[in-house]
Order: structure tokens, then sequence, then C-alpha cells
């Protein structure tokens, strides 16, 4: 490649840099503006809502989770499905709308790279980037069962390497599936803490959180080695 396309190549990159920036900003600004305002339903709110719209709330559920995933975390969402839809068929809805959101903000990043993608990460996550090419699926999954590690961040981040898109579905729906029944299941009893499925789904959520981190510091023990 020659002087000028190095540099044109440069720039190109630069404006990549850019577009990703600002729209971090974009949706950390929505959040806390969304935040502030109180402008998030509450319970009462999202059931009236489903009810007034009747079995169109099945087919409307997905698109506008993965629409209000953007700024609205996902285990909201999930408890959303458990109270609108009870928790046999608020699972199965609400982990296809982790799964398509995951995909969407996947695919954002990526256009927002421009064909930068692999490319935009900083040189010390090179290795991350060669193990999700070549352990997609199961890197995808692994990060699910991480606690704390944002769903958000582990899609927009794997929209800036080459991780297939079906690993990431695959990883998505094997690796969220547990947590994602635990949270509607809690959501669809929140007007009964004490109840055996409210229970039930609080120990599930401590349990898989018990194991993730033991996950983590396993894998931590095994790169020390």
């Amino acid at each position: 490649m020659d002087a000028r396309g190095a540099e044109g190549s440069g720039a190109s990159r630069r404006r990549a840099v850019r577009r990703v920036a600002i729209y971090g900003a974009a949706l950390v600004l929505a959040l806390a503006v969304a935040l502030s305002t109180g402008s998030l339903p509450s319970p009462d709110e999202a059931r009236d809502w489903g009810e007034g719209l009747g079995d169109l709330a099945y087919f409307a559920f997905v698109p506008l989770f993965v629409v209000v995933n953007f700024v609205i975390l996902w285990p909201i969402l999930a408890g959303a499905a458990g109270l609108l839809f009870g928790t046999a068929a608020g699972t199965p809805l609400a982990l296809a709308g982790v799964t398509a959101a995951a995909l969407t903000q996947m695919f954002v990043a990526r256009r927002l790279a421009a064909g930068h993608h692999g490319n935009l990460l900083p040189e010390r996550t090179r290795a991350v980037e060669e193990f999700l090419a070549r352990h997609g699926a199961v890197a995808v999954l692994e990060s699910r069962i991480v606690p704390l590690l944002p769903y958000g961040v582990v899609n927009f981040s794997a929209g800036l390497t080459r991780l297939p898109f079906r690993d990431m579905a695959l990883g998505t729906v094997v690796g969220a599936a547990p947590k994602v029944f635990a949270y509607v299941a809690l959501g669809g009893s929140l007007s009964d803490l004490a109840s055996p499925e409210a229970i039930g789904a609080i120990a599930l959520l401590v349990a898989l959180g018990l194991a993730g981190a033991l996950f983590v510091r396993r894998q931590i023990a095994l790169g020390r080695t």
C-alpha cells in the first residue's frame, strides 16, 4: 500500500472510531436521561400495556425488547416478560428477545466499524480477538456465565471483532437461558416474593452467580499457570 492509500485507510479508521465513540456516548446519555426523568415504566404500567395489546403482545414483545434493550437492561425486560406472560410463555419470548437484541447490537457496532472490525480494539486485546475467532460460540457462552459482565458490552464489543453472527446467537441461547428463566420467573412473582417460584428464581440466580464467580476464579488460576 502506498503512502496515500495508507493515509486514506488511517483516516477511515479514525472516522470509524469516532462513530463508535459517539454511539456509545449517545447510549449513555439516553440511559441517564431515562433514569433521571423517571421515564422507565413501572411494573403496573408494563402489565397494563400488555393487557391493552391482548394477543398482539406476544408478537410485539420481541421487536420491542430489541429496541428498548438499547437503553434498558435485559434483566428488567425479562422480568417484564414474566409479569406479562408468566414463566412458561415468558421464558422463550425473553430468550428470543435477548438473542435478537445481542445480534442487533452486534450488527450496529459492526456497521459503525465500517469494515474495520477486527482492528479497532487496542493491541492488548488481540488475544481476545483471536480467541473469539477460534472459539466464538464457547467464548460468548462463557461471557454470559461471568457475573456482573454487562451483556450490552459483550454484544457491542463482539461487533468490533470478527466473531460470526451464528456463534453469537448459539452462545447467547445456550449461555443466557438459565439466567433468562430465573429473571422471568422472578418478574412473574413480584407480587409475592415469598412464593416457591420467586424463592426458586432467587436461589437459581444466587447459584448462577456463585458458579460464574468460581468459573472466573478458575480461569484466572489457569491463566497464571
